[in-house]
């Protein structure tokens, strides 16, 4: 018995650590749409997100704290842009924060991850449906450690603030998160092979 209690007290921390992966702002991207006076949904990306991902194999441990800048974000059209940077206000609220508190999951590849939403100034509670696309050695220099995730979910923008244009804009707003993470401290290099690269 006692060699059973040792080993499971051995064994905890083991079980109990998760790696740290730092956001890849290049390969990350938010991707929001929204319905467009009925007829359409609109569809906008950002890029240059920033933050951390902690993970381990069964979920217990994962936690995300990721940073958006809304001033980058794009609908494809100068002037829809503008309109949509003046509804969001970015001038105010540069930034969409997201931090995990809870991590539910289903299986293997599939969790419900759940935390806190910063928008337009508004901090609500938010829960996303996560999934696992791979986590391995990436196979570009300089091949780190990566985690790769795609998650979705919804919100009503009026609980945030964001109530101009109620004809014409939808309340609700889809969120879509394409994310890559690497180990290692600070921004992943760029995993574009070089020259040199190439040549060995």
């Amino acid at each position: 018995m006692k060699t059973l209690l040792l080993s499971a007290a051995l064994l905890v921390p083991a079980l109990a650590a998760a790696e740290d992966f730092a956001i890849d702002p290049v390969h990350t991207r938010l991707v929001v749409a929204v319905e467009h006076a009925g007829f359409s949904h609109a569809l906008g990306s950002a890029s240059g997100s920033s933050g951390q991902v902690s993970f381990d194999d069964g979920w217990a441990n994962a936690h995300v704290d990721v940073t958006v800048p809304l001033t980058r974000i794009d609908f494809g059209d100068a002037a829809w842009n503008r309109a949509v940077h003046k509804v969001l206000g970015d001038k105010d609220f540069p930034q969409v924060h997201f931090v995990s508190d809870q991590v539910t999951p289903r299986d293997a590849s599939h969790a419900q991850v759940c935390g806190q939403l910063t928008l337009h100034g508004v901090t609500r509670p938010l829960c996303m449906d996560a999934t696992l696309n791979a986590l391995r050695r990436h196979p570009m220099p300089p091949f780190r450690r990566t985690a790769g995730f795609s998650a979705v979910a919804h919100i009503d923008r009026f609980d945030y603030g964001i109530t101009e244009w109620p004809t014409v804009i939808g309340r609700d707003v889809e969120i879509r998160i394409e994310l890559e993470a690497s180990r290692g401290i600070g921004a992943p290099k760029p995993d574009t092979p070089t020259t040199e690269d190439a040549t060995r």
